[in-house]
């Protein structure tokens, strides 16, 4: 599956602000939000809610790859974020979002009903380098109901 386009078609607000992909793989993905005028706040950075987005959407494809398999029997919902803006982000950010749950863990509590709940950590850096926002995303992946 490609993660990214399926993210992006499932997504539309994501697709909206311009959000692209450098890479996506196991339990991990690096997404970048271009420097755009329209998206910018009264100080000139991107607004905090493309900021928030441009997270959440890198979280959601880590979720994606390590547990895309798992789609036709859960559905990921986030249940909740933290966020910290560090500084002020200027031109084009990208966010690094990693899984903080060993894979099998979270498929076996699939495995016996349960629903089970992780987090995926996001770092968003400007184009030197710095972090500039941190970000934790609360998954879920809710088992499917009985028909």
């Amino acid at each position: 599956m490609d993660i990214a386009a399926f993210l992006l078609d499932s997504v539309p607000f994501a697709r909206l602000l311009g959000i692209t992909f450098d890479s996506v793989g196991p339990g991990a993905a690096v997404a970048r939000l271009a420097d755009r005028a329209d998206l910018r706040n009264h100080v000139g950075g991107p607004h905090a809610g493309a900021l928030f987005t441009l997270a959440e959407t890198a979280s959601g494809a880590a979720l994606l790859s390590a547990f895309g398999d798992q789609l036709t029997r859960a559905v990921p919902l986030a249940t909740g974020a933290a966020i910290r803006y560090l500084k002020l982000a200027t031109g084009e950010v990208t966010a690094a979002a990693t899984l903080r749950a060993a894979r099998e863990e979270v498929v076996a509590r699939l495995d016996v009903g349960e629903r089970p709940e992780f987090e995926v950590g996001v770092e968003i850096r400007n184009a030197e380098g710095v972090v500039v926002t941190e970000m934790t995303v609360s998954w879920t992946l809710r088992p499917n109901r009985e028909p």
